[in-house]
């Protein structure tokens, strides 16, 4: 198999932007939106200031996380190696670009699909260069063929001192540059100032948390600024954080009604058998609204199960909800039927979908390249741990309306996971990571979601706990103070997720 890359030489290029016009044009590309770009950095001081230009565009990766996580199999590898794209399958999920570790993917505003540089393959096909190529007045973009060993440009490559971008990430990138300057192929190594550059406005969503030395200044590492460059809009958002909490609830209410029977209280059939998995389903269907709602496709939700790309965690999670849900409805039409011995025999089945329910979005997180901040293996347990606590504060909640069994046991669950999530959550502030996930830490706890963070500290883990222990320690015969804690517990909990999701994406990638 063919496998195709580009050569960009960055001593030859003139910052022209042909080749951004030429794509444009040859695949009817809208306005905000680019397949390729030429950014600019300048480095320096008057008089002895340079400028330099680096060609963006998708590095056709050899393993590439875009096609991994794409649920759909909308991305896919042509015959020639090219990493191109299928708008038909496309539900517009965004996976793919908080995957790439490049920011080469896009939504296409007109068509609401995922849409990059595929290399002009269809002009590939008919034995022509791509676009970009064609109307480089300095011929400072080139084609390589990978596995054609008399190719010149292969050549070029492998005497000449090339490099690519983010070679950390170990995508195998096939685009190469040539005399590219270091801190433009590494936008954390630039930054952008708002000295009135007309093209180079600072933007809410050019946001660029600055990385802290030793002694608490900013702009560590900065080495030059931006002239010259584009930006995407937050990909994931308040919906992403809204559905971790609502499926955490789902399925940490049914890890607490197993846990009801592991105590012997499973003859109690209103607070056991039904009333848990009717939470169960209307959380879960908030959780499909909120997972449909941000599809920019949502008409085509149901390719996740049609179109399955096995690889992708979108994919694998839907099927363990729909799983979830199943055995939840066996739950309740069981719990109707007071059906207790048979209850006790999928106790077990139900309590780890809903671990897995609740837990599975860290794989999920963990597809996401471009992201180093949710690479974390403490992600996982966090995740269950939440669990543990939405599912404490949905039985502390109930209890005001009715009679739950053991409520010491839900207190003492509620606060054992505020604790659990409170020491991991230092341990990861602890732990020194990536550039990026210092970037992404800085704009958590110091930068654009301050206020969401401490918002998480004081509702998702001072309050809750300090209205439990007083609950322990004063031994109150009323529900209302952990009550309390709980709708303090899971508003907190959306808070931190909030913040959680936004600073991930906060770091730039191009």
């Amino acid at each position: 198999m063919t496998r195709l890359g580009f050569l960009l030489d960055s001593d030859s290029c003139i910052g022209c932007h042909a080749c951004t016009i030429a794509c444009k044009s040859e695949h009817d590309v809208p306005l905000g939106v680019n397949r390729t770009w030429v950014k600019y950095i300048e480095t320096g001081k008057f008089p002895d200031a340079s400028r330099h230009f680096s060609v963006m565009r998708c590095n056709q990766c050899e393993d590439a996380p875009c096609m991994t996580i794409c649920p759909t199999n909308a991305l896919f590898r042509a015959d020639n190696g090219v990493v191109d794209f299928q708008d038909d399958n496309c539900i517009g999920c965004k996976s793919c670009m908080n995957a790439c570790p490049y920011d080469a993917l896009f939504i296409n505003p007109e068509t609401n699909t995922a849409q990059k540089c595929n290399f002009c393959n269809h002009r590939i096909e008919v034995g022509l260069e791509p676009s970009c190529v064609v109307v480089c007045p300095t011929e400072a973009i080139k084609v390589v063929d990978f596995d054609n060993p008399s190719d010149p440009v292969a050549k070029i490559i492998g005497r000449e001192d090339v490099a690519v971008r983010s070679p950390e990430q170990n995508t195998k990138p096939k685009v190469f540059y040539k005399g590219a300057n270091q801190a433009s192929l590494d936008p954390t190594r630039t930054k952008i100032n708002a000295d009135g550059m007309i093209w180079a406005d600072t933007t809410p969503d050019h946001r660029q948390t600055p990385v802290l030395d030793h002694k608490g200044h900013g702009d560590a590492g900065i080495v030059a600024r931006t002239a010259y460059t584009t930006s995407h809009k937050t990909t994931w958002d308040m919906m992403v954080s809204g559905y971790l909490v609502t499926k955490a609830i789902a399925g940490g209410i049914m890890m607490m009604a197993a846990l009801m029977m592991v105590l012997g209280h499973a003859d109690k059939q209103a607070a056991v058998g039904i009333v848990p998995p009717i939470v169960a389903g209307i959380m879960l269907a908030l959780t499909g609204g909120l997972l449909v709602g941000d599809l920019k496709q949502p008409k085509r939700f149901y390719y996740l199960l049609t179109k399955s790309n096995f690889d992708s965690w979108l994919v694998k999670g839907a099927y363990v909800l729909s799983a979830f849900a199943a055995l939840s409805a066996v739950w309740f039409l069981l719990g109707a039927a007071d059906a207790t011995s048979a209850l006790q025999v999928i106790a077990i089945p139900t309590a780890l979908f809903g671990a897995a329910t609740a837990g599975y979005t860290a794989f999920l997180f963990g597809q996401c390249e471009g992201r180093d901040l949710w690479q974390t293996p403490l992600l996982l347990p966090m995740l269950l741990a939440r669990a543990v606590i939405a599912g404490a504060s949905a039985y502390a909640i109930l209890d005001v309306a009715m009679d739950i069994p053991s409520p010491r046991a839900v207190w003492w669950a509620l606060l054992g996971g505020v604790i659990a999530i409170a020491f991991l959550s230092w341990v990861e502030l602890q732990s020194k990571g990536s550039r990026h996930v210092e970037m992404a830490i800085a704009d958590m706890t110091k930068g654009a979601q301050k206020q969401f963070f401490q918002g998480g500290l004081v509702f998702g883990m001072l309050l809750p706990a300090v209205l439990t222990i007083i609950a322990l320690a004063i031994d109150i015969d009323t529900p209302i103070i952990v009550a309390v804690a709980g709708l303090s517990a899971l508003f907190g909990m959306f808070l931190s997720e909030t913040s959680f999701v936004r600073a991930g994406q906060s770091v730039p990638l191009s």
